[in-house]
């Protein structure tokens, strides 16, 4: 039996999910990297972590699918039969535009991936990490995103939307399983250089941004990666219903 302890990453293939779950590999965490559609992307990172020694395997899901959820969790606890980490990285966001020309189905998505998946993927790492249940207690990490204290008004605010519901529910959650050996936090990037920006039809976003950042510049998903993984870790025992901005001052 290993000791390690094991995390499931949603949106592990790429971006900060990606760079989350190459470190904490290296820091000796098991990890499951969650990919809804690139497989190939999802591989590669599995085969980074296990051509260093480390353990992982990828599972598919959609975090925005109930049904997927509760077939990823089944996965984990196939595989390594136990978890103690939980990052709700996986995200969508959408082209810019105002409120008045989105459609419900836009809205909806939106809201059924950033925030009901988050909601659920919680709820099943509660079940399997919570004292009350029989667990040994664990971190979960939820991604916010600077858009909650900024409200994306003209571009996205819907988005921006379900990442201040992200904030409320790290709050209010962190404060609801305490007591059962859970802490639950959550990391606020800022302007950081990934893919998304790309998905929402502008991929030079972050460098256009850049120069109105107080730093200058844009992040990177290493860097949100390591705060990502200090909350997960022991190093910070005494954190919970706590957001950490990773944002260059911003």
């Amino acid at each position: 039996m290993t000791d390690r302890k094991t995390l499931l990453v949603t949106g592990g293939s790429r971006g900060i999910g990606a760079a989350t779950a190459l470190l904490a590999a290296k820091l000796g965490w098991r990890v499951a990297v969650n990919y809804t559609s690139n497989e190939a992307a999802a591989a590669k990172v599995v085969a980074a972590i296990t051509d260093s020694g480390g353990e992982a395997f990828a599972v598919k899901g959609d975090v925005g699918s109930e049904a997927d959820i509760l077939e990823m969790f089944k996965a984990v606890d196939e595989r390594y039969g136990r978890l103690e980490g939980l990052v709700n990285n996986a995200g969508i966001a959408a082209t810019e535009q105002r409120l008045d020309q989105m459609d419900s189905a836009r809205i909806e998505r939106i809201f059924r991936v950033n925030v009901t998946g988050s909601f659920l993927c919680a709820r099943e790492a509660i079940k399997r990490m919570s004292t009350n249940a029989g667990g040994k207690g664990g971190s979960i990490v939820n991604l916010s995103s600077a858009a909650a204290t900024l409200g994306g008004g003209g571009s996205y605010v819907d988005y921006a939307a379900t990442k201040g519901a992200i904030d409320v529910f790290t709050l209010g959650l962190g404060r609801e399983v305490a007591s059962e050996g859970i802490r639950v936090n959550a990391v606020r990037p800022g302007m950081i250089d990934t893919d998304i920006h790309a998905d929402i039809g502008d991929a030079d976003r972050a460098k256009k941004l850049a120069p109105s950042l107080p730093m200058k510049r844009a992040g990177t998903a290493e860097e949100v990666a390591e705060a990502i993984v200090w909350l997960l870790s022991d190093a910070s025992s005494y954190t919970t219903g706590s957001i950490l901005s990773v944002t260059g001052g911003r």
